[in-house]
């Protein structure tokens, strides 16, 4: 009888993308017949899919937070194949997969096979008027300079201006890889976010050697980053949330209700251990409990439980970060916009981190005859432009993109997204910390953590956190 089935209930705190790959995953792997899930999901706002936000309006395709993920981490192309979404994967424009960057408040391409942190091909570096000759002759010495023989985790900056000097750092590492992070070089981890970079000078004793190898391996072409490995989705990224949502039919969403700590019962206790305590006083018992979302918010619920625990968790820091959407008919623009985009060193005197243009970059996200631009802002570099009013963004994305895209006139729709405490910053020593916070759960059966706040800040990263979030909470409980 069904009805004498035990039932194993689990609490999700959090429905962005890392807590709906869990719940989603908790289901794929249950396969214990004498066992039922009771899976609930709590989420503070109004809907689910955290920072996945898609708008539609007048004709224009809008995702409010990212606006598309990387497949060559395979996580959340795997989930989408699951789910049966493969054919609404949309590729990037083959026409302009490169990028700009600002010099000098001109708008000039990142040179050909500038991937990132290091230059992979000669002729694009020696002509390109971005860096000086001293500055090219100081990135080639890479190629001569030893390697560390230290191998520890170090800033983006120090590595940087070891390997390439400080030209490479200023003028183009620095506003691509802000793109990404929204954080200070000085204190990125480089071994929490791009280890290739470290693991590269050590098999090889130089990075651009290192680079060349493997490029012969897999062919590379644009500029900025390999632009061919972002996807979308022909509706919007919330396509992935809408599907997880119709996938998850027998879970119980809870919207519009705030967690306000999470306790842990006497040992032995005849109930649940554990119990999830809600902002209208309400408590509700669980056997395992996966908390989503930022890492300061896991610890504010934690105190109680595991004071160590709670400390390792609020030392995460976070970045907050607002996306300005300006729309325009193309007359209106004066720049070819044949590139996806562009970005912004902090040493330049502009409002924004970089832009995208997200009408050349994927189709459909603008009616015929018109383009979508997206202005990025905020961040660790500019924490100060959080403190604008929605009005005060939209001035200073238009002043910065008006200057640099030689626009005409005010735009048919402007629309601004704020994401408040979003961008976690990997300081160095950050994976120290993620293994101290490991080995602190593992104290804790039936308590498992997910976000971005540990290994990776992307779409597949929280996808890959949820899901380990549910392997490791099925295996805990069933040990």
């Amino acid at each position: 009888m069904v009805d004498q089935l035990k039932t194993t209930r689990i609490i999700i705190i959090g429905g962005g993308i890392t807590g709906l790959s869990a719940a989603h995953r908790l289901s794929e792997l249950h396969r214990d017949e004498n066992c039922r899930l009771d899976i609930s999901l709590i989420e503070a706002r109004d809907r689910l899919g955290g920072v996945i936000h898609t708008v539609k309006q007048d004709g224009f395709l809008i995702d409010a937070g990212p606006d598309n993920f990387v497949t060559a981490k395979p996580w959340a192309l795997a989930l989408a194949r699951r789910l049966g979404l493969e054919s609404e994967v949309l590729t990037t424009n083959e026409a302009y997969r490169r990028a700009l960057v600002v010099r000098r408040g001109k708008l000039m391409p990142i040179p050909e096979g500038f991937l990132l942190m290091a230059p992979t091909r000669f002729m694009p570096m020696i002509t390109t008027p971005l860096f000086s000759i001293a500055g090219k002759i100081r990135m080639a010495m890479d190629i001569f300079l030893p390697a560390s023989s230290a191998n520890n985790d170090e800033s983006l900056a120090s590595f940087v201006t070891r390997r390439f000097g400080r030209q490479a750092l200023d003028r183009v590492v620095q506003p691509l890889i802000s793109g990404i992070y929204t954080a200070r070089p000085e204190r990125l981890s480089l071994r929490a976010t791009m280890p290739r970079f470290l693991d590269l000078e050590t098999k090889y004793g130089s990075v651009i050697r290192g680079m060349r190898c493997e490029g012969k391996k897999q062919k590379t072409t644009g500029s900025g980053a390999r632009y061919g490995m972002f996807v979308t989705f022909r509706d919007g990224l919330q396509t992935l949330i809408c599907a997880l949502r119709d996938r998850l039919n027998h879970v119980s969403f809870r919207l519009n209700e705030r967690v306000v700590r999470v306790a842990k019962k006497a040992h032995g206790s005849p109930s649940a251990p554990w119990s999830v305590e809600l902002e209208d006083g309400t408590c509700l018992e669980a056997d395992g409990v996966i908390i989503t979302g930022p890492s300061r918010h896991a610890a504010r619920l934690l105190t109680g439980v595991d004071k160590p625990l709670a400390e390792q968790l609020s030392a995460v820091q976070y970045a907050s970060s607002a996306v300005v959407h300006l729309a325009y008919r193309r007359e209106q623009v004066g720049h070819p916009l044949d590139a996806f985009g562009c970005v912004v060193p902090v040493t330049e005197p502009y409002n924004i981190i970089a832009a995208s243009f997200s009408s050349v970059k994927y189709e459909g996200r603008a009616p015929e005859g018109h383009v979508l631009l997206r202005a990025f802002m905020g961040g660790a570099l500019h924490p100060d432009m959080m403190q604008r009013d929605d009005e005060g963004l939209i001035t200073a994305a238009r002043h910065d993109l008006d200057h640099l895209l030689g626009i005409t006139a005010p735009p048919l729709l402007a629309m601004v997204h704020r994401w408040p405490d979003s961008m976690a910053q990997y300081d160095v020593g950050h994976l120290d910390r993620v293994a101290a916070v490991r080995r602190l759960i593992g104290n804790h059966k039936g308590l498992q953590l997910g976000g971005n706040g540990f290994e990776g800040v992307g779409l597949p990263d929280c996808v890959r956190a949820g899901e380990r979030a549910a392997q490791d909470l099925l295996a805990d409980l069933s040990a």
